[in-house]
């Protein structure tokens, strides 16, 4: 008997249109990359940009966004910063990528990829991610811990320990 089953039988209704979704994780990891120029920053990050000036030109983001996206990035350790000198000029911060953020690079690759099948130029793509060591074509699968293929649709979503049912509401 999986977990879905056995809340059924102690509940209700569907526990699912009654759960306390406050603990969400998806909800939790937009409020820190479920804006337009997080994202956009990630892409020019993984493209290669560190300057401050260089997400500025590419992305033409308003300077007081770009920084404060920059900031929060930053501060939840998704980048962190380094120096750089150029000749003759003062040292600037460049961002650099953690592992904590290299962790987002699929669901990043993953909009690429949505992007490229739905929403790419007639042209196609402006962008072909490439296996640096092989050439061949790079794109986000999903898998099991065990190695298997899967697809959405032979997804199961089973309570986690997180897991919480809305306080039931008390008739007035």
């Amino acid at each position: 008997m999986n977990e879905w089953t056995k809340v059924l039988q102690n509940a209700a209704g569907d526990p699912r249109l009654d759960r306390d979704t406050s603990n969400c994780s998806i909800a939790r990891t937009l409020q820190i990359v479920g804006d337009k120029w997080t994202i956009l920053i990630l892409r020019e990050i993984w493209y290669g940009s560190s300057r401050f000036g260089d997400f500025e030109h590419v992305l033409g983001c308003p300077r007081n966004l770009l920084a404060a996206r920059l900031k929060m990035l930053v501060a939840e350790g998704i980048l962190a910063t380094d120096t750089y000198k150029e000749p003759g000029a003062r040292s600037r911060p460049k961002y650099v990528i953690t592992p904590k953020g290299m962790d987002l690079v699929p669901a990043v690759l993953g909009l690429l990829q949505w992007g490229d099948r739905y929403r790419a130029d007639p042209e196609g793509p402006a962008v072909v991610p490439r296996h640096r060591e092989c050439g061949g074509h790079v794109d986000v699968r999903i898998c099991c811990d065990r190695g298997h293929p899967v697809q959405a649709e032979n997804i199961e979503n089973t309570p986690g320990p997180g897991f919480r049912m809305k306080p039931a509401v008390e008739p007035s």
